[in-house]
């Protein structure tokens, strides 16, 4: 949008390769707290999601197989034949794709998409969610400075997302809200959802696979967003929840999140 600078990824680090995905309508920059743990001991790729602010445009198909093999790419071009890979939301639903493909060592999966179970069209109310919060965003983005310069502006913005919210950076938080009003995939990624869902592909999911899900989790609440991957594909997966935690637990809690990230790819 105009105004908005967006890059289409980080690196930085030195170590084994740690792929970070980012969630539906977010920017790479959602891991900006957690960055400077996580390359302290891995090479860190950070790359925006096709359809999304910095990143490519979506191709005729806006469903998940088209996300991964973007992701592919990036990891082929960073020369990562498999990686570490960290998700949030659409991230962690993209990091299993990945996982499932082999290119993951190791998946640790922050309140990962797709996971209702068959036949629950909870799934819905979420797509209805972000319908609604594009709206808002798109006229609240060329204010984001001015609404982010008060407490009681980042408490509304981080509202669905986070439960702490005073120790993230207002030009943080206003650059999310200009990214997700960019993020210009979203109406055809909404339908495409609504149409087919996010199903994980036939092959299994083999690699170790950390789960990470905070309680007070406004966007996909638990118990039922995790239903369908506990009692299917992530049944033999850690499952780690944190009390009074939200959506983004790399905002929420950075500290907690970059341990539990860094704990599992040591392990």
């Amino acid at each position: 949008m105009p105004g908005a600078t967006f890059t289409a990824q980080h690196r930085g680090g030195s170590g084994p390769p740690l792929v970070c995905l980012h969630g539906f309508t977010d920017t790479w920059r959602t891991w900006e707290l957690v960055l400077d743990a996580l390359e302290q001991r891995h090479e860190v790729l950070a790359p925006a999601l096709p359809g999304h602010a910095g990143g490519p445009p979506l191709g005729a198909d806006a469903g998940g197989r088209a996300l991964a093999d973007a992701i592919e790419r990036a990891m082929d071009d960073a020369g990562f034949a498999t990686a570490h890979i960290a998700g949030n939301s659409l991230g962690g639903y993209v990091a299993l794709l990945l996982a499932a493909r082999g290119r993951a060592r190791s998946v640790v999966a922050l309140a990962p998409a797709g996971g209702w179970a068959d036949g629950d069209l909870a799934y819905r109310g979420a797509l209805a969610h972000f319908e609604a919060m594009r709206e808002a965003v798109l006229a609240a983005a060329p204010h984001a400075e001015a609404i982010m310069a008060t407490a009681e502006g980042r408490r509304r913005a981080t509202q669905f997302t986070t439960t702490n919210f005073e120790h993230i950076p207002a030009e943080l938080l206003a650059h999310q809200l200009r990214g997700a009003a960019a993020c210009d995939g979203a109406p055809r990624m909404i339908e495409h959802a609504r149409a087919s869902g996010w199903p994980l592909e036939a092959a299994p999911v083999d690699c170790p696979v950390r789960v990470v899900w905070g309680t007070e989790d406004r966007v996909l609440p638990l118990p039922a967003a995790a239903a369908g991957y506990r009692a299917g594909p992530l049944a033999r997966a850690e499952w780690v929840e944190l009390e009074g935690v939200g959506h983004l637990p790399q905002l929420d809690v950075p500290l907690e999140t970059a341990q539990l990230i860094l704990g599992f790819t040591a392990a």
